[in-house]
């Protein structure tokens, strides 16, 4: 027993994975006329290159990418790339419900800069698991860069199973980790204690980061991680040596994502941001902007 303790921990403690620690899903910031703000946009790549986050995920549900023209994504991608210089890893969000067509967009991206891809399980049409299973193995034939998996059926409308990421991380090496969103701990942990070693499982909530830490996870990729990289950064970095002093930190953290998502993301995270400067909290319909009520308990956050 105490053999088979040290074989699993030693495979959690693996350092050699490109997508540990915290991984910042990035905002699209827009001007008050709904334009994409670039100047905006560069300087939060920049103090998050610069103050602690391990890769950069783009393109994703925070960026509100279904909004975004095909030029405005290229503009996005090329700048986020030139101002990393290779610093960080970059993910792309690459996904969506008809696989034919990724495969198509997949063979004409160009991947220059990009070190992987996020795909979401695909929504609306409700595969069962063999469905989903075969949309990624298409997608991992054709992919020429690491993949990882993300699973939110809060938005999707299905669950992949544990069992189906798992047989998706054995069968394909450039499957490299999946963002588990489900907010189900049995799943998540069932995937942790039986993934491949060199599989991140990361969290895709950011109220769980720091107990599924704990528990063998990876690391995150966060909403929050946009307004606070550095304390989300040294959170989970001192875990494993200074548990309390991570909790403390959760905990300061917690009293702001209470309020993140209760109007919907990224329209908390962008109401928090104008607050501290980045950017105008505008986000484009059909979503709507963060509430007068929410903005003033995030005032009162920042000023306590």
């Amino acid at each position: 027993m105490l053999i088979r303790l040290s074989i699993f921990l030693k495979k959690l403690k693996n350092t050699d994975m490109k997508f540990k620690g915290l991984g910042v899903a990035v905002i699209t910031p827009f001007t008050k006329s709904l334009d994409v703000d670039i100047v905006a946009f560069e300087n939060i790549i920049h103090q998050l290159i610069s103050n602690g986050a391990d890769y950069l995920v783009l393109l994703g549900t925070t960026a509100e990418t279904p909004t975004l023209s095909p030029a405005e994504k290229r503009q996005m991608l090329s700048s986020a790339i030139k101002i990393n210089a290779g610093k960080k890893p970059v993910v792309a969000g690459i996904g969506g419900n008809n696989t034919l067509k990724i495969i198509e967009e997949i063979k004409s991206f160009d991947f220059t800069g990009i070190d992987g891809i996020l795909s979401v399980v695909p929504y609306y049409n409700k595969p069962n698991q063999k469905g989903i299973y075969n949309h990624f193995k298409t997608i991992a034939e054709a992919c020429p860069v690491p993949i990882i998996l993300y699973n939110i059926p809060g938005r999707t409308g299905v669950n992949m199973t544990a069992e189906t990421t798992l047989k998706l991380a054995n069968d394909f090496k450039n499957i490299q980790g999946v963002k588990e969103a489900s907010g189900n701990l049995d799943q998540i942990m069932e995937i942790i204690k039986n993934k491949p070693e060199n599989f991140a499982v990361i969290s895709g909530d950011d109220n769980l980061t720091l107990p599924l830490i704990a528990l063998g996870a990876d690391g995150v990729i966060s909403v929050i991680g946009n307004a606070f990289p550095d304390k989300l950064s040294k959170m989970i970095s001192i875990f494993p040596s200074h548990p309390d002093k991570a909790a403390l930190i959760h905990y300061e953290l917690m009293d702001f994502i209470k309020y993140l998502f209760v109007e919907g993301n990224p329209a908390g995270i962008k109401g928090l941001m104008s607050l501290m400067g980045y950017c105008e909290k505008t986000v484009r319909p059909p979503l709507y902007e963060l509430s007068d009520d929410v903005i003033h308990k995030f005032l009162e956050l920042l000023q306590s």
